[in-house]
């Protein structure tokens, strides 16, 4: 299990204006102000409160070429490599160099509907870690309080485990995507403690033996993030959910996981300072998790300097969401620069022990929730819409060599 918090809460503040929507881009969810209806051959589907895409109704489901689709905000691009890399795959090569694994997210819904995209996606070549993106949250496993849902997560990690591969869970306790129940429940302190605690040990013993997860506590200045668990309880909620996981599952390794940590700064500060808390008072805390969700040109310099200080608390780190999007159109000075980024990332993971694996938020710049959330960015991933491998491929592997 890991305590964690995580980008996902950027889908219900940022909206993206549009009048309609192209073929996988965003269509609705809550807080979302952008086009709900999507282009010819393409229809709105609901897949949790805060998102919904457009997506074809039968299968295959691989994107119509880009004459067809010019109502998508992102165009396909011809970003394959220059020079193919000489690795037999992204996962192999982390193993190779003393790292656990490279992952990616996904749900069963791409995975059962695009055959290409999912021979990659259970590669176990590339990837040894499969992370849910939405199907262990709150609203999608208890969005009535007591009534449990596992539909989502189960068949992914059956998917997972047919595969070779290991599953990461997201995420037990955050801020975002809380059913009403939760976050106008108006309980007292003794009674939502009791729902975290419910609603933990229930979930981390469904998936025994699995990461999950918990996430974002902190605003960007280091100070803790308001939220129904921490208006209501401060920071015990932390204790609170780590405690409870760890009885559910001994053998879990527990994180707590937040975006903007990834260079020193106030809010990685804070972190260090709650994890080195937290270990004093003898809360079970094993890892912290990176987000990673960074900017072409504009990767942290000390990247390093920071794992290095996260890993002398005595946890280990990971990099759990990584992308590092572009202003669109793709240029191939972008994509060198992509490429450089990507390898400066790896290479501070690969120069801390400490750091024990890198999951990507998504593989491809197909699915990506980038173009959904930042109006006129894109193309983070290190494979393109067609799901060819981009330059970004190469600096993963050259950051490990």
């Amino acid at each position: 299990m890991k305590l964690s918090i995580a980008f996902s809460s950027l889908l219900a503040l940022i909206p993206l204006a549009t009048a309609q929507q192209g073929p996988w881009q965003q269509c609705g969810g809550i807080g979302w102000s952008g086009g709900t209806t999507c282009a010819t051959g393409w229809i709105c589907k609901y897949q949790n409160d805060w998102y919904s895409q457009c997506l074809q109704d039968t299968n295959p489901v691989t994107p119509p070429p880009s004459s067809s689709s010019s109502s998508s905000s992102v165009p396909p691009t011809s970003t394959t490599s220059s020079n193919p890399p000489t690795a037999t795959g992204l996962h192999n090569v982390a193993v190779s160099k003393g790292k656990l694994y490279i992952g990616t997210a996904t749900e069963m819904y791409k995975l059962n509907g695009d055959a290409p995209y999912a021979a990659i996606a259970s590669d176990i070549n590339e990837f040894g870690m499969i992370t849910a993106e939405n199907s262990m949250k709150w609203d999608a496993t208890e969005r009535t309080q007591g009534v449990w849902t596992f539909t989502g997560g189960d068949n992914l990690v059956n998917w997972a485990i047919a595969n070779g591969q290991k599953l990461r869970g997201h995420t037990t306790v955050w801020h975002s995507q809380l059913p009403s129940w939760v976050s106008s429940g108006g309980f007292s302190a003794a009674a939502l403690t009791s729902v975290i605690e419910n609603h933990t040990t229930t979930l981390i013993d469904r998936y025994k033996g699995k990461i999950l997860m918990g996430r974002e506590p902190f605003n960007d200045d280091g100070t803790f993030r308001s939220s129904v668990f921490y208006t209501t309880l401060g920071t015990s909620y932390i204790a609170t959910a780590l405690h409870a996981a760890r009885a559910a599952d001994p053998a879990a390794k527990l994180y707590i996981n937040d975006y903007n940590i990834d260079g020193l700064g106030a809010k990685s500060t804070a972190m260090a300072n709650l994890v080195a808390q937290l270990k004093a008072d003898n809360v079970p805390i094993d890892g912290i998790g990176i987000q990673g969700h960074l900017i072409v040109g504009a990767v942290p310099n000390n990247l390093q300097a920071n794992f290095e200080q996260f890993a002398a608390l005595g946890v280990e780190i990971a990099i759990t969401e990584l992308d590092i999007r572009m202003t669109l159109p793709v240029t191939p000075e972008k994509l060198a620069q992509q490429k450089a980024d990507y390898k400066k990332v790896v290479a501070a993971c690969k120069a801390v022990p400490a750091c024990v694996g890198i999951t990507v938020w998504e593989y491809t710049d197909k699915y990506s929730w980038v173009p959904g959330v930042f109006s006129s960015q894109g193309a983070a991933l290190p494979w393109d819409d067609n799901l060819a491998k981009k330059p970004a491929y190469d600096g993963i592997v050259e950051g490990f060599n």
